[in-house]
């Protein structure tokens, strides 16, 4: 099975291009989203987390997640113990949930693809981009945060530049109609590069 990595910084939009492949019929894998899924479902995550940011990890049996935002954007220590925990659970719900799709290739979102060398294992990386100033517009709109915060976690992911220098494919994410165009001008190129 193919393998499409589909990575960009915070609020570029990866999720809007990522159900773009999605209506042309690509099964899509966001994630981060499986594993907040994983961080709330699995007793074995639960416990880590507990032992390694205290009780206050989960309130009422919910994920803490601003309390643990808070710590691992101050110290990458937490951060990385962290997705030792979740990642390698990740990876294996992926390779499950990979089994059971029949497709010419499949979509992997991840944000931080190319920080956790996750790109290994893709035989393509799409990179979406959009401006600085659009994406913390939209990410203002969308989580109840601050201008402050955006621009720390963007400090501490790879910049676009960087990330271009490593992709196979890039989608500037600025309009949908425009997006809409370069996803399927994208997904016919990987699809000739498949076939050829």
């Amino acid at each position: 099975m193919i393998i499409v990595g589909l990575t960009g910084g915070i609020g570029s939009g990866k999720t809007t291009v990522a159900k773009q492949f999605a209506i042309l019929g690509i099964p899509v894998y966001i994630a981060d989203e499986e594993a907040k899924k994983l961080m709330q479902k699995s007793k074995i995550i639960k416990r880590k987390l507990i032992e390694l940011f205290g009780d206050q990890a989960y309130i009422h049996g919910k994920l803490n997640k601003p309390y643990i935002a808070d710590i691992i954007f101050k110290d990458k220590v937490y951060l990385r113990k962290m997705n030792n925990i979740v990642h390698p659970r990740v990876a294996n719900h992926f390779e499950k949930w990979l089994k059971k799709q029949n497709a010419p290739y499949v979509i992997k979102e991840v944000a931080i693809l190319f920080e956790n060398g996750g790109d290994k294992f893709c035989d393509y990386v799409i990179t979406v981009t959009a401006n600085k100033l659009l994406r913390i517009e939209r990410l203002l709109k969308r989580d109840n945060t601050t201008k402050e915060r955006i621009e720390a976690i963007m400090k501490n992911q790879w910049t676009d530049k960087k990330r271009i220098d490593k992709s196979d494919f890039v989608i500037n994410n600025i309009s949908i109609a425009n997006t809409k165009k370069q996803v399927l001008k994208t997904h016919n190129e990987i699809l000739k590069r498949i076939n050829s």
